[in-house]
């Protein structure tokens, strides 16, 4: 079987801002066309290429600021490069942003199915997905309660439970992990090693 991930050449960049630069017409005319210039640019990722196969997992090691988590938005469809290319060949699953999708007002279950849908399962696969959904984030007690009422704990403990039963054939994880106790972070390794098993490609 072939790569899942193939990414060749990538480039972004991104408009550095300055706080004595002259950004509209009206601003120019007021402080005097010397000010109108071209914003600067950089670079937050320049000529990357890898691929990743089914069942490798690829971690991207860098200091703050290096395109991190850039290139996991990027791989996850969040924006575009400007130069290169990128191909994921099946279904993406992305832990990128705490909470990201969910809705405060709404219930855990209620989060839970809008998210299962919209990771592109069917509302029946959601609702034989749930009890094990609910048993894996430890969210029995709390599953109906609205989201605004969950810890930080809580809420990422049902993203990563809903991310890790969609099937995913990539898997998109960026230091979502971090948060949480230590042992459900260990179970969350534990799942993410038996879905690599299954053939999932992990960044």
């Amino acid at each position: 079987m072939g790569d899942l991930i193939r990414i060749h050449n990538l480039s972004k960049q991104y408009r550095r801002f300055s706080t004595d630069h002259a950004w509209t017409l009206q601003e120019s005319l007021l402080h005097g066309w010397r000010q109108w210039r071209q914003p600067a640019r950089f670079y937050a990722l320049r000529d990357v290429s890898c691929s990743v196969a089914p069942g490798e997992m690829l971690g991207v090691i860098g200091h703050n600021g290096a395109g991190k988590s850039t290139l996991l938005s990027l791989m996850g469809g969040l924006g575009r490069p400007d130069e290169g290319s990128i191909e994921m060949l099946g279904a993406v699953r992305g832990l990128l942003d705490l909470g990201a999708g969910f809705h405060p007002e709404l219930t855990g279950r209620e989060n839970a199915f809008v998210s299962g849908i919209v990771s592109g399962l069917t509302r029946r696969q959601v609702k034989q997905q749930f009890d094990a959904i609910v048993a894996f984030a430890e969210l029995e007690d709390a599953i109906d309660q609205p989201l605004r009422t969950f810890s930080t704990g809580m809420a990422t403990r049902l993203a990563f439970s809903i991310a890790v039963h969609t099937s995913p054939d990539i898997l998109l994880v960026d230091e979502v992990l971090a948060v949480g106790d230590t042992a459900f972070q260990q179970k969350c390794l534990q799942r993410i090693a038996d879905i690599r098993k299954a053939g999932c490609a992990i960044v």
